[in-house]
């Protein structure tokens, strides 16, 4: 059976000579597989640039419950990105987003208001000229709340990574506090310094609640590239 959906394209890899296997992140479904034969051949036209990471799309799919590998019977472009593929700084949030929402998308069922928040965001990061140095702070900090562990206050942070013996100081309790208080997105006054501890202490907290939550590899890139 046919269904529409938008989705929230996360990684793909190349499947036989001209075929891949994409993973999308669907408003209907959840986080699904999909298998697109043919896209990597001379006559697609171009079509693989559907299925880089980030991409927005609107789908027609074939859902079979309890089918590891769906198929798609139509895809299109929902909101084309220029600033995201090609600014050096949103590239590499853009880097750091793809990664964090393959560590924490699981779920094979339809979270609508998880789903607004991410296309939201990314938006947010397209469309934002100024202050995308803190977005992934901001980010992590919303995320977090959508997936369940979302923090009341930054004191809850503090007390849960230090009774698990991680410690956090009280200049890190206070930028993240103001992240919590703030709407996404806001003006926060902090250096390079401030940002890369509370990022850290971010990363910890998420260890404490995901399951498989390993190392991010693209933090060391995004720490040299947000001065």
């Amino acid at each position: 059976m046919l269904h529409k959906t938008r989705g929230i394209v996360l990684n793909y890899i190349r499947y036989k000579e001209t075929s891949i296997i994409v993973k999308i992140y669907t408003e209907e479904f959840g986080l699904q597989t999909y298998v697109e034969n043919g896209v990597r051949s001379a006559r697609s036209k171009g079509k693989i640039a559907l299925f880089q990471p980030l991409t927005l799309v609107d789908l027609v799919v074939y859902f079979k419950p309890g089918v590891e590998i769906q198929r798609i019977s139509e895809i299109r472009c929902g909101h084309p990105f220029f600033h995201i593929p090609t600014d050096i700084k949103k590239m590499t949030l853009g880097m750091f987003v793809t990664e964090i929402l393959g560590l924490t998308l699981r779920e094979h069922t339809g979270n609508p208001a998880l789903f607004n928040f991410l296309q939201e965001a990314l938006l947010f990061l397209e469309e934002q000229e100024e202050q995308v140095e803190n977005f992934h702070l901001f980010f992590l900090m919303s995320l977090s709340a959508y997936l369940g562990f979302g923090p009341e206050t930054a004191r809850d942070i503090r007390k849960q990574l230090q009774e698990n013996s991680i410690p956090m100081g009280t200049g890190e309790e206070a930028v993240l506090q103001k992240i919590l208080e703030m709407p996404f997105g806001g003006k926060l006054d902090i250096g390079k310094s401030q940002r890369m501890f509370a990022l850290d202490r971010l990363l910890d907290f998420y260890r404490l609640h995901v399951d498989g939550f390993t190392g991010v590899r693209s933090v060391q890139v995004l720490k040299e590239v947000l001065e």
